[in-house]
């Protein structure tokens, strides 16, 4: 290369990052790598990522995505390759995931607290051409990947189908389901944090794991703006607070167990909250109540997102200027149209409860390599438009809120993570002893809900209960343990054989009644 193109080449560069962040996030669409790249011109010293007593600015954060990207090019992983990363929230996990993208990769978040088998299953299933476990993560091990990696930066200019990344649920049966998540999605989530307070000043404590879509919902608009992230360990309600405190936190989103755990310290109102913002919630049933504490006694505004991984009918209640309509989840969101439909995919009147479905920009693009499990989330309007199903049943009210009646599926919400039963019933069925079994939710006041099991016995077989619970629990993931195991002679069916799980729910607290 001459001088001349040199210094060309120069001169653009200056152009490209003379344009701001703030002018990138208005566009219809726009590249996050490119985002940060000018937060690290503009603002080089400015904390992006804390952790303890680490912090990564935004000029090293920047030319650690690049190293990373570098590293991954060096492997062998081109744009819209996947990587899979298996680990606990960490500076390095956040580096890896953030120059995966800055490389134009896909993360496959898969989580750590899934049993041995299913992490494989959902590993191979993603198509990864390279996997990070918390080893590879440690500080030192990530170093020395990143040590041969040439200098230089790296771009890529991605297209808003491109995947930004794959988020699977935990599971145990052979086929877990990833869901596509597509960079225009992500984009609008970017796009909605100036509108709740996310800028250069802001610093958004995450306390809930990165491999999930509740914590991303957060930490891309936090990063997107120039603020700073402080990432937590594993969470800890009086940590959190003298955290929050210190740290002058002005953004969290927690799941509705955590915002429980915290409310009920005594000693709650002797922390200075005065910095927060907003604060969000979704994931789980977020109730009326405790909404209204949080309001009550916590500094700043509280919205709820109603929503799926998947996308599509997003609601958004903002409680703290709608206060009498806690009961309910919110409105659609800016951009999103939101139907209820019967059980044979027909729009119910007005005032009817039906399942919601959603149409947006912010839709998963598929389940990956499901094309049958994704044409069965969708519904498409007369028009053609595409929507994602939910499984929630629901109404508006008068003033469009929707109130949530029933979910139509069997997911238990624990701690704000999905626990499928039908996975915790086919480990249960490989079981030598047992010839039935089903699985139901019940109240917990430590996890919201939390899965226990109705189980039917081989004939001859004298199985003990605790011993059979302690096998399952041994074979599961962390958040999908029994907390309850009751065998009974047979499981209550309807005429064409379904499980009424209803009657399940209904003996049990019958049981635990005395």
């Amino acid at each position: 290369m001459s001088g001349y193109e040199a210094c060309q080449g120069a001169r653009r560069d200056r152009e490209a990052l003379s344009v701001s962040p703030e002018a990138i996030l208005a566009q219809s669409f726009g590249n996050f790598a490119d985002l940060v790249r000018r937060h690290a011109a503009r603002r080089p010293g400015h904390a992006a990522l804390v952790q303890d007593e680490r912090r990564v600015s935004y000029a090293e954060l920047d030319r650690s995505m690049d190293r990373v990207a570098g590293a991954l090019r060096s492997d062998g992983i081109g744009p819209r390759d996947t990587v899979a990363i298996c680990a606990a929230n960490s500076i390095e996990y956040a580096l890896l995931f953030l120059g995966a993208l800055r490389g134009g990769a896909v993360a496959a978040l898969v989580p750590p607290t899934a049993g041995a088998d299913s992490i494989a299953k959902m590993v191979v299933d993603s198509h990864a051409r390279l996997s990070f476990d918390q080893a590879r993560l440690a500080p030192d091990a990530f170093e020395r990947w990143l040590t041969d990696t040439p200098n230089g930066a790296v771009e890529t200019a991605p297209t808003p189908d491109w995947p930004f990344n794959i988020i699977y649920s935990s599971g145990t049966t052979g086929a877990p389901k990833g869901i596509v998540q597509p960079h225009s999605m992500r984009w609008i989530h970017m796009q909605r944090g100036p509108a709740y307070g996310y800028d250069e000043t802001s610093v958004t404590l995450v306390a809930t794991p990165l491999y999930s879509n509740t914590t991303l919902v957060s930490f891309f608009p936090a990063l997107a703006a120039g603020g700073t992230v402080v990432l937590m360990g594993k969470f800890d309600a009086q940590a959190y607070l003298a955290l929050a405190e210190r740290k002058r936190v002005t953004h969290a989103m927690l799941v509705p167990v955590q915002y429980q755990r915290l409310m009920a310290r005594e000693d709650f109102g002797r922390f200075d909250l005065s910095s927060f913002r907003m604060k969000f919630s979704t994931s789980a049933p977020f109730a009326a109540s405790l909404k209204r504490d949080v309001l009550e006694r916590w500094p700043g505004g509280l919205v709820e997102y109603y929503g799926m991984t998947e996308g599509g009918g997003t609601c958004v209640l903002l409680a703290h200027q709608h206060p009498n309509k806690l009961h309910t989840v919110g409105k659609p969101a800016p951009g999103v149209d939101l139907r209820l439909i019967d059980d044979v995919g027909r729009e119910v009147a007005p005032g009817d409860a039906g399942e919601v479905v959603g149409h947006s920009g912010a839709m998963m693009s598929a389940y990956h390599r499901r094309p049958e499990e994704t044409a069965a989330a969708e519904w498409f309007d007369a028009s053609g438009k595409r929507f994602i199903r939910t499984g929630d049943i629901g109404r508006l009210d008068e003033d469009g809120f929707l109130m949530l009646l029933d979910r139509k599926k069997d997911v238990v919400i624990s701690g704000g993570f999905n626990v499928y039963p039908s996975d915790l019933e086919a480990v249960l069925r490989g079981h030598r002893e047992v010839a039935d079994a089903a699985v139901v939710g019940v109240a917990s006041v430590r996890w919201g809900e939390t899965p226990v099991a109705f189980v039917v016995a081989k004939p001859g077989q004298q199985s003990d209960a605790a011993a059979l619970l302690q096998w399952v629990n041994a074979r599961v993931g962390k958040v999908q343990r029994l907390a309850d195991l009751l065998f009974i002679e047979a499981l209550p069916r309807n005429a064409i054989g379904k499980v009424m799980k209803r009657e399940l729910h209904d003996a049990y607290r019958r049981i635990k009644a005395g």
